[in-house]
């Protein structure tokens, strides 16, 4: 019986998505050896699966059949579908943070270094964090409509190949959405209340995103959604998004409709045919109707302890040195 932070568990697996953010540059081979390395010099054991995208979702299922934690590593929609995953079955989710953004990573305090994570991983505490659902689908960052899932959209047709083609991509996809931008109607039902706007983007947050130049909840533990409503986009309207997005500011703009619920619905009333959504990253269909919940506490992940906890590694069989988290 191993532990992690007092915590017994008897096995974990790592499921690596060769396809994902900066795996796609990296020896997965030697990535994977690695993490057997770091895993079993803390103590635990460990076996490591590395997959394409178009088997992830299966390689996830399985593991989480046959582990007592499961170790995901990608971009966002791969810890996305892990945390669905874990969720589901009630074990504890590590994550490797491999992606463009690594936007829950971030959250929970992970670094972004590979080894720094893995080691951090290795030695980390169980924590229970907040995890949302819409339509009973879990996310653990953000559903979007409107102007983000239509930039999404452009920002697919586009070809990339590395991060920072990904990053050029995204901002032409932004420059084109917010040139032509959408217009809708929505009803939203919170507390009793019903209220209908018209609006030109949608965003609901696993817990309220803090002010700064990256879409962050520092903190996802707060027990509430985040609802933000965009007007319809005139030109001093972009204007004034646009310098409070430079600055770091969104939620203290007057333009931005922010709202803190536990549960809420909200209705498309004129949706026309065809209209997606963007749910962690992923495109979807959206639906006539979204029924928006938070679960406090419904996810358990493992993060890195307040104290660091050194971890002798073998390098390259030779020397040994410490790995701590940060």
């Amino acid at each position: 019986m191993r532990e992690i932070g007092g915590n017994r568990f008897m096995h974990i697996i790592g499921v690596f998505n060769r396809d994902g953010g900066t795996f796609k540059t990296t020896d997965m081979e030697a990535f994977a050896a690695r993490s057997v390395e770091i895993f079993t010099a803390a103590g635990h054991e460990i076996e490591t699966r590395v997959v394409d995208g178009r088997s992830l979702i299966a390689e996830l299922e399985r593991a989480a059949e046959s582990t007592d934690v499961l170790l995901a590593g990608g971009g966002d929609g791969t810890v996305s579908a892990a945390a669905a995953i874990a969720y589901r079955r009630g074990i504890p989710l590590a994550v490797i943070p491999a992606g463009t953004m690594n936007l829950f990573a971030r959250s929970l305090g992970i670094p972004l270094k590979l080894d720094e994570a893995l080691a951090a991983l290795a030695t980390g505490d169980v924590k229970q964090v907040d995890i949302a659902t819409a339509n009973g689908r879990p996310f653990i960052h953000q559903l979007s409509a409107g102007i983000h899932a239509k930039m999404v959209k452009l920002r697919q047709s586009l070809p990339y190949r590395s991060r920072i083609g990904k990053m050029m991509a995204s901002t032409r996809a932004a420059l084109g959405a917010i040139l032509n931008p959408p217009i809708f109607s929505i009803d939203v039902l919170a507390r009793g209340r019903l209220e209908r706007r018209s609006i030109a983007g949608l965003a609901v947050s696993n817990n309220p995103l803090d002010e700064g130049h990256l879409p962050l909840a520092d903190r996802l533990d707060r027990g509430v959604l985040g609802i933000y409503l965009v007007p319809p986009l005139t030109l001093p309207v972009m204007f004034r998004l646009a310098w409070g997005l430079l600055r770091g500011r969104f939620r203290s703009l007057p333009e931005v409709i922010d709202r803190e619920v536990r549960e809420a619905t909200i209705f498309f009333p004129r949706k026309k045919s065809g209209s997606l959504a963007v749910i962690d990253g992923e495109l979807v269909t959206l639906s006539d109707r979204l029924d928006l919940k938070i679960h406090p506490g419904g996810l358990s992940v493992i993060v890195p302890r307040s104290e660091p906890v050194p971890v002798a590694v073998a390098d390259g069989g030779a020397a040994t040195k410490l790995l701590a988290s940060t």
